[in-house]
């Protein structure tokens, strides 16, 4: 059975808002719900989401990398039964300075078209 989605904190959605209104502003970036989080999308495709205290983001390659390197940052695991997405990196409020470029590395990877 899937955790119930902890409720965001006051900053987390103002960080999670102005991201959004950014990426919507300069790219074809939209806002849907998607697991019962708040989400972003590129090209039909999921790629970053509110969930908690934390903003996850849908990475590849090196951005993967760095932002599993930040400190209380995880993969992301919403069933909350060891399973988690492999693709996906939960990275806490406490590091809401590094959102916005993670987003866009999220971004760059969900609207590249597959090959």
């Amino acid at each position: 059975m899937p955790l119930e989605m902890p409720a965001p904190d006051p900053k987390a959605v103002k960080a999670y808002e102005a991201i959004a209104d950014e990426l919507e502003a300069a790219t074809p970036t939209q806002r849907t719900k998607m697991m019962g989080m708040p989400s972003l999308k590129a090209n039909g495709k999921m790629f970053a989401g509110l969930w908690g205290p934390n903003l996850v983001f849908k990475l590849a390659g090196q951005a993967h990398a760095d932002a599993l390197a930040i400190e209380g940052a995880h993969l992301f695991d919403p069933s909350g039964q060891n399973r988690p997405m492999k693709e996906w990196v939960a990275v806490p409020t406490a590091h809401s300075n590094r959102w916005p470029e993670l987003a866009k590395s999220a971004y760059d990877y969900a609207a590249t078209p597959a090959k």
